[in-house]
């Protein structure tokens, strides 16, 4: 209940913000940011994750494929009481992974080939437990909805943007520049607090529940440390509206802000997985 709260009062906001940078170019533009705001929320919802797939390049395999990916999966689903996601593999050589859909029912669950070179199966399973936690705790739609949004919320201020350059802004004497300009500026820093103020949480959670659903936060413990130090390693081009999904920050080689990191800190993490405060 509280995350289709959060994923509506993302899906309300993303309306007000477009009929609000619509409101620039008059009554016209408030009709216009309507529309676009319905069909973003709309697409947000319904295709989030097929966009989060796309993005990752990512190829689903099957159990004859790789069968010891399958049955991990498989065990962790029966013991969270879940259906088993659809899996992908990314060619993505950053190690990573993340989890996708708008519900248990619609989930997939990606891994990268940066990740299965680096990792053992026993860390991988304390990672796939992680990302199946994010399903059971339904918290993967919101994750997606903020990253659909994000991105929604950096286009319309660059079409804003686009705009006061070959004067597609309101002509009459109620006009705002300054305040256009503010708008554009701002907006993508919106996007990005965000994605901080839901994230951080999220995961915390996830590594918890990933113990509680092995008994052990060692084998996800370790395999962050080996991950982190594979983001930093091997720089990848991850639009930054969809770094909240993956299980670490995969723009950590690329030197982003920590001011508006959407997870938190790595050592953190592995020292409350290695302390048993999951229990």
């Amino acid at each position: 209940m509280r995350n289709n709260l959060k994923t509506a009062a993302l899906l309300a906001g993303l309306g007000a913000l477009c009929m609000f940078i619509g409101s620039f170019w008059g009554r016209g533009g408030v009709v216009i940011g309507l529309l676009i705001g319905l069909a973003m929320c709309g697409g947000s919802y319904w295709f989030s994750d097929r966009l989060a797939i796309r993005s990752a390049q990512a190829v689903e395999v099957s159990p004859d494929q790789m069968p010891q990916y399958h049955a991990i999966v498989t065990d962790l689903a029966q013991r969270a009481g879940i259906p088993q996601p659809r899996l992908y593999v990314s060619p993505n050589p950053q190690p990573n992974a993340f989890a996708t859909g708008r519900n248990p029912d619609n989930a997939a669950v990606c891994v990268t080939q940066g990740l299965l070179q680096i990792l053992d199966w026993e860390e991988i399973q304390g990672v796939l437990a992680h990302e199946l936690s994010h399903v059971r705790n339904r918290d993967i739609l919101i994750g997606s909805v903020a990253a659909a949004v994000a991105m929604g919320i950096t286009f319309v201020a660059h079409m804003a943007q686009f705009a006061m350059i070959f004067g597609g802004g309101r002509s009459d004497e109620r006009s705002n520049p300054f305040g256009a300009l503010l708008m554009v500026i701002l907006a993508p820093i919106a996007a990005a607090l965000i994605q901080m103020a839901i994230s951080r949480s999220r995961e915390y959670e996830a590594d918890a529940s990933a113990a509680r659903m092995l008994g052990t936060g060692e084998p996800l413990a370790r395999a962050l440390e080996k991950l982190e130090a594979g983001a930093e390693r091997v720089p990848v081009a991850v639009n930054p509206a969809e770094a909240s999904a993956y299980i670490v920050n995969p723009l950590r080689g690329r030197n982003a802000s920590g001011l508006f990191m959407t997870h938190p800190p790595v050592a953190e993490r592995i020292a409350r997985l290695r302390s048993g405060a999951w229990v």
